[in-house]
Order: C-alpha cells, then structure tokens, then sequence
C-alpha cells in the first residue's frame, strides 16, 4: 500500500478514537446516518480527483519539471528553498481558493454540500460534492503552472495537507491551553469548526488551510467564538431532507434557497471575551 494512503488511514482511526473519547461539540443528528451520507458523497469526490485532477496534476507536473515553469523555478532557488518557497506558496493559494468558493455564487452552490452538514467531524473531512472536486482541477493546475516546484514538493504539501484538513475538521477536545498554542501556527478543530457555524459572520472567517497564519494576515482571523455558542450547518438547508444522499448531490443543480435569514446575520446573542483568542 502507498505509504501516504497509509498514513491517512492510521490519522483516520486514531482521530476517530479520539473524537468519540473526548468530543468538543455535542452532535445532534445519529454517528452512523452521518457516516453512511458522508462516506458516499466522498466516494463520488475521490472517483472524481483519481479520474479528473490526480491526471491533470500529474500531467502538468512532469512539464513544469522539464520545462522549469513556474515562480520557483524561473527564480532559481537552492533545492530546500524552493521547497519552502513552493509549501508556503501552495497554502497560500489554497486560502484563496477558499474564499474563492465562498465569495462566488456558482462555486459556492456546490461547497454549500460541505458545510450542511449538521455536524461536524472527521467524515466531513472527505463529504466534497464530486463536480467541486472536478472544477478544482481548473485551480490545481494553475497553481502547477504559476507555482512550479518538484513532484516531491506536492507530495509532501498534499500529506500536509489532507492530515490537517482531517485535523481541523475533527470533533476533538483538546486542552485549550494546548490548542492556544497550536493555532498560533496550524488550523484547529475549535478554529476551523467557527467557520462551519451557522453566523453568516463566523462562515466568512478562517479560510486558512494548514497554517493559520494567512487569516491572520488577511484579516479574517475569527477565535473568541463559545464552542456552546455554536450551531454548525447552513441556516437555509437544516432539514433532515437536506442531508440525504440524492438530495446533496443534486442541491447544486437546483434553484437556490436563501441560505441566511437576518437573525444569523445578526452579532452573537452571547457575551464574548475581548481579544481574538479561543476561549474555553
């Protein structure tokens, strides 16, 4: 087995453990209906990245090797340099490409199927709708393209990559002193489950991928938020209907509802601590 599949597969079970062992957040709907929607509406998404994106990506980075495309490659960066130069560059797109999929109507229609999810856990991780994953080729090949950088270096940033998101995404109490510290560098499970909340104001925050910093940066960092205070999901899709399997693979291709009414658009009814710092 590939060692990278491998890796993913060990992180899977043992945040999964621990996630059960010590929730962050109380979950509202049954573990297993959840498990059953999420695990076929990823499905869908990895057929899709192994047919359209892992091609493509493959493709264009042999090219961009033999023909030194690229930033990194027309600056002519030292080997570990580059490595650096093409990670961070690579996270960095990757937060524009978030509020990319958040900013623009067509794109959000089908990241909207992530955020319904009533929950949050590990296995929203990988519940992607397949046609966002399909329109994501678009992007990856840009960033070959106008990033450059070896094949190694994309390897090492996607394992990154996929461990944190399946980091962030996971339902795992840690001591907050700990995560205090943690977030000043990578993406949390308490920083990234502010931006699943349903406050059109917190969904509009955190779009950092591995490092944290770029919100930070941005202006879009968004920490003293209750983990109590929030309801995870999208305001306009939170009937049961709205998380069964047919429902979210079509929800894009239909006419939209409107996804925040006024009172989710409104401040926290709850007092919070001064600062931008995650509270207990």
């Amino acid at each position: 087995m590939n060692p990278s599949v491998l890796l993913l597969i060990l992180a899977i079970a043992i945040l999964f453990a621990l996630e059960r062992t010590f929730p962050l957040r109380r979950q509202k709907q049954p573990l297993g209906r959840r498990i059953v929607v999420n695990a076929v509406v990823a499905a869908l998404a990895i057929a899709a990245a192994l047919m359209i994106v892992r091609p493509v990506a493959s493709w264009l980075l042999e090219a961009v090797s033999q023909n030194r495309w690229g930033l990194t490659g027309i600056m002519q960066m030292p080997v570990p340099l580059q490595g650096v130069a093409t990670f961070l560059l690579l996270d960095l797109s990757f937060y524009y490409w978030h509020r990319a999929n958040h900013a623009w109507p067509f794109l959000w229609r089908f990241h909207n199927v992530h955020h319904v999810d009533p929950d949050l856990d590990i296995s929203t991780s990988v519940r992607f709708h397949f046609l966002e994953i399909a329109f994501s080729a678009a992007f990856r090949a840009l960033q070959v393209v106008v990033i450059g950088g070896e094949l190694w270096m994309f390897v090492i940033y996607e394992s990154a990559f996929q461990l944190n998101t399946l980091f962030q995404h996971s339902n795992i109490r840690l001591p907050i002193t700990i995560e205090r510290w943690i977030v000043l560098i990578f993406v949390t499970p308490r920083m990234h489950g502010i931006h699943h909340s349903k406050r059109f104001h917190d969904v509009n925050s955190n779009w950092s991928s591995v490092f944290s910093w770029w919100d930070r940066l941005h202006g879009t960092l968004n920490l003293n938020v209750p983990q109590a205070a929030i309801d995870i999901g999208v305001p306009g899709y939170s009937e049961p209907r709205d998380n069964r399997i047919l429902q979210l693979l079509l929800m894009p291709l239909r006419p939209q509802r409107s996804y925040w009414s006024a009172e989710w658009k409104l401040p926290y009814p709850v007092q919070r601590d001064a600062g931008n710092v995650l509270p207990e």
